[in-house]
């Protein structure tokens, strides 16, 4: 299998540079474990700053090297959650959607490295100000929440550029060897996947959503606050999800106050029905959900990527000099 060896590989000490994304929904400590021993970095998905969920994915990840990711204006509301995780020494934390500086000094202090998730080139900079050991650039193409501004291919340069040695990893979009190559390319020195990590076997999502992704492509993907909305999860209006659209979209997508003063009817009639019903449910997803067709292991998706991603970069271009 090939190795490809980069500032982030180096930094974390992992085999490859690929990061799983601390999805709450399905990155939990089973998957988190997989993608550390197949070479990869896990992120452990901490919920809403759940201890009772940091607690209990930490066990399922064994004695597995994992790291653990914060939504930010979560933690800001229950910071001891970050007591908890950094009592267990994770390779790393990762902070998101959100002001870090408050938390930087006490991750720094326990010795652990800091993953801050920007949107923004001014997030960015910010992030590189107040410490941070590597930068994920996360374009509006990711699945789940993002920010609406930038796309990944323009993003991820520009944030490179403007944070100098500090590593940054590319997000959004991403499933397969040829997106690493191309973030290889862009100047990032690894990847973040969600969209791709969900469908495999190791991963919290049950089979029928699963096989709801293998299914889908990502001309049915939208960014949208009505899963939010429904659900009373309090994201901040400049963080939308990216989704399947189904029919629940169609309804609501559009009138989003509405359904806020019917909000609780709505929730009841959302959660009515079987969670398999995706035509109502929600089911995250990015643009790349086009290339998950299968539900392999997580080691499997990593093998793959890699190899692939080694053969395009070997491929490349041929240059031809006139004149």
């Amino acid at each position: 299998m090939a190795t490809i060896e980069t500032a982030l590989t180096r930094l974390l000490g992992i085999q490859h540079p690929i990061l799983l994304a601390p999805m709450g929904s399905a990155a939990g400590g089973k998957l988190a474990s997989a993608v550390t021993h197949a070479g990869g970095l896990g992120m452990i998905g901490s919920g809403y700053a759940s201890e009772a969920a940091i607690r209990k994915e930490l066990a399922e990840a064994g004695n597995a090297r994992v790291g653990i990711g914060f939504i930010l204006w979560a933690l800001d509301r229950n910071p001891s959650a970050l007591d908890l995780a950094l009592d267990a020494k994770p390779a790393a934390v990762m902070l998101s959607f959100g002001d870090p500086s408050p938390y930087t000094a006490r991750i720094k202090a326990a010795g652990c490295k800091i993953v801050c998730q920007v949107q923004t080139l001014e997030q960015a900079r910010q992030a590189a100000s107040v410490g941070a050991d590597v930068i994920i650039a996360q374009g509006r193409d990711a699945g789940g929440h993002s920010g609406m501004t930038r796309g990944t291919i323009g993003l991820v340069p520009a944030v490179v550029d403007a944070v100098g040695s500090i590593p940054v990893v590319a997000a959004g979009g991403i499933a397969d060897g040829r997106g690493l190559a191309a973030a290889l390319s862009l100047g990032a020195a690894g990847v973040s996947m969600g969209t791709r990590f969900t469908a495999t076997r190791e991963s919290m999502w049950d089979q029928a959503m699963k096989q709801k992704a293998v299914a889908s492509g990502g001309d049915q993907t939208a960014q949208t606050r009505v899963f939010d909305i429904v659900r009373a999860a309090p994201w901040p209006a400049i963080y939308p999800g990216r989704a399947l659209r189904n029919d629940f979209f169609d309804q609501w997508h559009g009138r989003e106050e509405a359904l806020e003063r019917q909000q609780k009817d709505a929730e009841a009639d959302y959660l009515a029905g079987p969670a398999d019903d995706f035509a109502r449910r929600v089911v995250w997803a990015g643009e790349s959900v086009d290339l998950v067709r299968d539900i392999p292991s997580a080691r499997e998706v990593i093998e793959r990527i890699v190899d692939e991603a080694a053969s395009v970069l070997q491929r490349g271009a041929t240059l031809v000099r006139t004149g």
